[in-house]
């Protein structure tokens, strides 16, 4: 009976808690739903969360020694935005237009008016001339230009013509030539185009010619911003880097759908090393946003994790060449998500980051800016006074086309100390100097000491006396009777002369590799290149590097080997740096750095080292590739070693190298390519005992390689004395103390 009681006491116990649980919800629901409901209800109803990408920093570019070369800047930008214009009320629309279309057409007047005051310039790339009557100016327009009018055309349904410089009219399409009620063919006139575009884009009938033709050229690079095939020219920037006080008067009212904004910038904090850096631009169409998102696309359809790749979006601003372009996955950085919470009234309620931002690294290239900036220094003198050289004025025409390259790299890793061009630009002032520049027939946006490809002359002996050495045809001692003419055998008619020879009719007479290489003796390497043959000589040559990519980590050519055609061989003529074998000044100058290590070729880079933006960690580290390796042996080393040291010290250099503050080794090597003057070609190295650089310097009709030995001694000088140690370019034909 006591169990029966203090069971049912329990269970009312239960019920009474479960009873008061059950009230409490109630009570919370009525509220929630009855009291509070509407509000709720709203509150649910109008509050939004959206999600933004958040931009950040691209990282800096930085010297060996840690020199900023390449930052960032913020800049103000304007915008302008249809979207935004508020209707006046006051406006009557035309015939062909409305409220909006003439809102939008005289705040953009208004906007132009004011960016004019200010001496503001924008871009226009309608192909139609300014004022009327109206003519197409396709000559005067760019690629892209024509490429966009003709598909702004094909868009419109108003013409399908293919546009080129060429071409004078655009036909009507067939559609127009209803509207214009004409049966056959006719073309597309400029005036007609104008009248047509002032209908489409809505332009009040009071505008002037003028007038309107400003409007439209703005208006035009706005549709061209919607259309599918031009997508990848959105945004369309209307002045970027404007001033504050332009801010503030657009932000008084009368400016509607003026937008400002702020975007960073690159900026640069030095005019050397231009074809270095490169640049940044936005990605020009769909096939170069496509090449870029290859490595995301295809690590997606392996259905890897994304979060280490970076899908491109065609509005971004990428490297387009240099550094900028090669380290893009280091530089760019990693944009953020922010998810944005707003009430009814539009306030923000909340802000989550569900992705931090992250800015780029910072990007550590091999080059000395300091020193880069000597070597630049120095070729400019030479290549100056090569022009100052010409001889006549069919000479000094040919001459204005003329540049020069040079490349350090440093023996011990192959790492590029130096990569020098001229003519040269900067990058501070690319876009001011780019129609100037642009049109300068010595090409300086062309990068030579990567891009120019050179005969290498004698400059090719000291490989072909390697490779001889090597193949045991010779060894250090033995000697060769130099004649000065050399015959193939078998073949009288075809023959090599030496330049001694050809000069005075002498002859070098018995002598070993060493001295070869010193007197420079082309018979000597004759006869060497054709006991090696074409083949062998290829081999050893691309081992070196000559022929093949060097590495380095921006864009280059691979010069090319002589190969020869069936029935010739050229091996004898290519011994000594002649046939059709061309490379590039960095090839060169890691080909003598190959040859000093004995033969174990290194990648040739410019990258080396990547830390985080705030310099906490280290993200990566260049380690030097091993390319190829010869294994020379010491006595083959010594020998040709000993060749070009005795060139710089006993040998017709001697004078040219005894204000050298170093030991040094060289080579010197001409050119001939065709009938123009031959080509100057000079390599060198230093200390000689133990070397730590090899240098290549290449002047373009420069005459004699010995001609650049004085830019060479400066640029030993400049590396292992910094400082003013003088400088003077010796013109060809001066007696030399």
């Amino acid at each position: 009976m006591e169990y029966e009681r203090h069971f049912f006491r329990r269970s009312n116990l239960l019920l009474i808690a479960y009873a008061v649980c059950l009230a409490f919800f109630v009570c919370v629901l009525y509220d929630a739903q009855i009291v509070h409901g509407a509000d709720y209800l709203s509150e649910s109803a109008t509050q939004v969360t959206t999600t933004q990408k958040v931009k950040t920093f691209r990282g800096s570019i930085t010297d060996r020694n840690g020199k900023v070369l390449v930052s960032n800047r913020q800049i103000y930008t304007v915008t302008f935005d249809p979207k935004l214009v508020e209707d006046d009320p006051a406006i009557v629309p035309g015939e062909n237009s409305t409220v909006h279309s003439e809102s939008v057409a005289q705040a953009m007047l208004r906007l132009l008016r004011l960016l004019q005051e200010q001496g503001i310039a924008w871009e226009d790339g309608l192909p139609v001339s300014l004022n009327a009557p109206y003519s197409y100016t396709f000559p005067e327009a760019t690629g892209t230009q024509r490429v966009r009018f003709q598909n702004f055309l094909r868009d419109r349904d108003w013409s399908l013509t293919e546009i080129t410089a060429d071409t004078k009219l655009p036909l009507m399409s067939g559609k127009l030539l209803k509207e214009f009620e004409l049966s056959a063919s006719s073309a597309l006139s400029a005036d007609q185009l104008m009248e047509l575009m002032r209908k489409d884009f809505g332009i009040p009938e009071s505008f002037t010619e003028q007038e309107a033709r400003l409007t439209l050229g703005v208006l035009y690079e706005l549709r061209l911003r919607t259309l599918e095939r031009n997508a990848a020219t959105v945004p369309y920037l209307l002045a970027e880097d404007v001033e504050v006080e332009l801010i503030s008067l657009l932000n008084d009212g009368r400016f509607s759908g003026a937008v400002v904004d702020s975007k960073a910038v690159r900026q640069y904090h030095t005019d050397y090393a231009a074809h270095i850096l490169g640049r940044i631009g936005s990605i020009p169409d769909r096939e170069a946003q496509a090449a870029l998102n290859e490595p995301y696309n295809t690590a997606k359809e392996a259905g890897e994790d994304l979060s280490g790749y970076h899908y491109y979006q065609l509005n971004e601003q990428v490297g387009k060449d240099g550094v900028e372009l090669a380290f893009e996955s280091w530089l760019r950085g990693r944009e953020g998500t922010r998810a944005i919470t707003t009430d009814q009234n539009g306030k923000i309620t909340s802000e989550l980051y569900t992705i931090d931002p992250q800015p780029g690294g910072t990007v550590a290239l091999t080059i000395d800016i300091d020193f880069q900036a000597k070597v630049e220094a120095a070729l400019a003198n030479g290549v100056e006074a090569a022009r100052a050289g010409a001889r006549n004025d069919e000479e000094r025409e040919r001459m204005k086309t003329i540049g020069g390259a040079a490349a350090v790299v440093s023996v011990k890793d192959s790492e590029i100390l130096s990569l020098a061009t001229y003519p040269s630009y900067s990058q501070r002032t690319y876009q001011e100097d780019y129609g100037t520049l642009s049109q300068d027939p010595a090409a300086p946006y062309t990068n030579r000491a990567v891009n120019g490809a050179y005969t290498p002359g004698s400059t090719f002996k000291p490989m072909t006396a390697a490779a001889a050495l090597e193949s045991g045809i010779i060894d250090p001692k033995t000697k060769i009777n130099a004649t000065g003419h050399w015959t193939y055998p078998g073949d009288p008619n075809s023959y090599a002369n030496c330049w001694l020879y050809n000069s005075s009719g002498g002859r070098h007479g018995k002598i070993n590799v060493s001295e070869a290489l010193t007197v420079s003796c082309n018979y000597f390497f004759a006869e060497m290149g054709y006991q090696l043959g074409m083949e062998r000589l290829n081999e050893y040559a691309a081992a070196f590097g000559l022929g093949e990519h060097t590495g380095i980590e921006i864009s280059e050519r691979t010069g090319a080997r002589h190969e020869n055609t069936p029935g010739e061989d050229q091996s004898p003529w290519a011994g000594f740096g002649q046939a059709q074998q061309v490379y590039t000044p960095l090839q060169l100058a890691n080909y003598i750095a190959t040859l000093l290590r004995g033969g174990q070729r290194l990648d040739a880079h410019l990258l080396r080292d990547v830390t985080s933006y705030d310099g906490g960690a280290v993200l990566y580290t260049h380690q030097p590739e091993i390319l190829a390796d010869l294994s020379l042996s010491e006595e083959t080393l010594t020998a040709v070693k000993k060749g070009m040291g005795d060139l710089v010290t006993t040998g017709s250099l001697a004078g040219e190298f005894k204000n050298c503050t170093v030991t040094a080794g060289a080579k010197t090597g001409s050119a001939q390519v065709g009938d123009v003057v031959p080509d100057g070609v000079f390599v060198c190295f230093a200390p000689f005992e133990d070397p730590e650089i090899a240098v290549a310097v290449v002047i373009e009709q420069g005459r004699s390689g010995a001609a650049l030995a004085p830019i060479a001694v400066q640029i030993l000088n400049d590396y292992f004395t910094p400082g003013d140690t003088g400088y003077t370019v010796v013109p060809e034909g001066t007696l030399l103390p």
